[in-house]
Parts: structure tokens; sequence; C-alpha cells
């Protein structure tokens, strides 16, 4: 298994180690995951599976009487096989840019977009990644969690969607997330949400003593509910919508309509928890720069990860329901 920040000491390039920071950086998921580096590619590269038991329920334990036996219980487990996917982007450039001195900067700012857009689509397919909708996508954490016991208040909905309804409400929604929280198998990496949940949130914790900061390896600001890190996931690639959606259709009650919901999801990040996968030996992430030394005006740049995700424990990731921000 290794983290990103593994990946970048292993490799020898300045220009990968730098993609590799520029994936990091913008991403405290992708910081903070664990890949297991395991698959190995089949025959022509045709099988790329990876194959684990998901623990669904935990074990019990009791106490006996002298001359009896204890009451045979084992713990549930599914199994589960996720196809790793490549994903990342393009871009091309013109020789006459290299030709007026800024290919440098023109590479440099091309790279980094197209690891912002390959940050938002893992960001979006963690959480909403659906293979039955798109063949060429992984699962997320939304189609795992949905029905199981961590999917938390489908039934009902709690207003933070002002100032007013915070003042009123946080007490409340604290221990509706407390409730929440006591149902995984241990404390959470992070609590992700779009931008209007995670500053309600933070209005929350604020109010209550509760938000902490701290800073990453790259000197940025991280806000954190009681120590979890409050994780805005952003908007989809190139787009302005939020990954995680804010509902106007929701019927929590199973009749009425309420506007403005949206959801927070929660997942702890360990090989025995929530993480991420890759292909045995090779980097986890790769660039290839235009080659202006061949014939051609315009010339191609990509930057590429293989990659998909593995909840190995039901309990370790949840969604809190119907939050209303708006």
């Amino acid at each position: 298994m290794i983290t990103l920040a593994q990946a970048k000491l292993n490799t020898q390039d300045a220009i990968q180690a730098g993609v590799i920071d520029e994936f990091r950086k913008s991403s405290f998921i992708l910081d903070n995951m664990t890949f297991d580096d395991a698959v190995s590619p089949g025959t022509n590269g045709a099988t790329l599976t990876y194959g684990y038991t998901r623990l669904i329920t935990q074990p019990t334990a009791a106490f006996r009487a002298i001359n009896s036996e204890y009451s045979p219980q084992e713990v549930t487990k599914d199994r589960y096989t996720v196809e790793l996917k490549p994903f990342g982007g393009s871009f091309q450039i013109d020789r006459i840019v290299a030709n007026t001195g800024g290919l440098v900067d023109e590479v440099n700012l091309q790279v980094q977009q197209k690891v912002k857009a390959a940050r938002a689509l893992f960001h979006d397919t963690i959480i909403n990644g659906d293979s039955a909708v798109d063949a060429n996508s992984f699962d997320g954490l939304n189609k795992a969690i949905t029905g199981s016991s961590t999917e938390f208040n489908s039934g009902a909905y709690i207003d933070l969607s002002t100032s007013t309804t915070v003042d009123t409400n946080y007490k409340a929604f604290l221990d509706l997330l407390d409730e929440f929280l006591s149902n995984l198998d241990g404390v959470p990496t992070f609590l992700g949400g779009n931008s209007k949940l995670i500053t309600k949130i933070k209005s929350v914790a604020r109010r209550a003593g509760y938000l902490t900061q701290s800073e990453d390896a790259f000197g940025k600001k991280v806000n954190a509910y009681d120590g979890i890190v409050l994780v805005d996931l952003g908007a989809k690639a190139g787009s302005n919508d939020p990954v995680i959606s804010i509902m106007d259709t929701r019927k929590p009650n199973g009749t009425d309509i309420v506007t403005g919901l949206t959801d927070l999801y929660a997942a702890r990040l360990a090989l025995d928890g929530f993480h991420a996968v890759s292909l045995a030996n090779q980097d986890l992430v790769k660039i290839w720069l235009p080659d202006f030394a061949t014939s051609g005006a315009v010339k191609n740049g990509e930057v590429e990860m293989v990659a998909a995700v593995a909840l190995k424990a039901t309990k370790s990731s949840g969604v809190m329901r119907n939050i209303k921000v708006v």
C-alpha cells in the first residue's frame, strides 16, 4: 500500500513529483487516502479487477454460565469486486507557443488545470460513482451506503438554512451528528459535504466551541469539527454544480416536499475501512509532456491516474441525510 506522499518519494522525475504535489495540495482526501497497489493487469490489460471482502455486521460477545456453551455468532460479510478505471485528461499546445518563450508557463497552466479537473472528477466519483450508469466509472460511497445501517436521518430533516435556524437548531444538530458518528466503527477521517453545508457546520461548531484548526503539509488551514476534518468536496469537473447536490424534491416524511436538502458523508480512511486501489508496480500518477522535437504543429500532453475505491467495512463510512441549507 502507498500514499501520494510516498509515491512522490519514489519518483525520480521532478515534473511528475510536482504533479503529485498538485494532486495532494488540491485534495485532503487524495493526500490522506491509502492506495492498495495490488492489481496486476491480465492478458493485454484486459483485467483490472480488485476483489475484497466487505464486513457487513460486527462481532458479538457474551457471558456464559458454567457447563453451558456460547451461542454461536459469525460476522456477516459479502464478496465484492471493483474495476480500476483510468481518469485524467489531455491538452494541446501549438509549437508557435513554444517558440515565443511561453511554453513552460503554458504547460504548467494546462497541467495544473488537468489536475484540478481530475481531482474534481475523483471527488465526484467517490461519492456518486455508479458503474451501472457509467461503465467507465467505478462505484462510490452513495451506492454502497444507501439502505445500510450507516445511512442516517433518511426519514426526517433538520433546518440550518439561516442564521436564526442555526441558533435555534444547532444543539439538536450536534446531538444528531454525534448519534450519526456513533454508528460508525471508529472516528472518521473526514466529514464531506458541499460548500454551503460545510459553512453551516463550521458555524454550528463555532457556536458550540468545537471548531478546531490546524495546518496541512502545505501550510493550508484545515478546519475540523472536534478534530474531524471538514472537507468541501467542491464542484463537478467542468461545471459549478456541487459534487453533493442540494435537492428540492425530497419528501423526508414520505408526503411533503422539503426544499434545500443536502447530505453529509463521513469516512474512515484506512486499509480496513475506505481506501483507494491502484495498479501494482506502476506510478500512481502519470504525465506525458508535449514533445516538440518531432514534426507536427500541435502536440499533446496528458495527465492520468488509474484507480478505484473499496469500502472494506460498511460501518467505516456513512451518510447523514436531509440537512436543510437553503
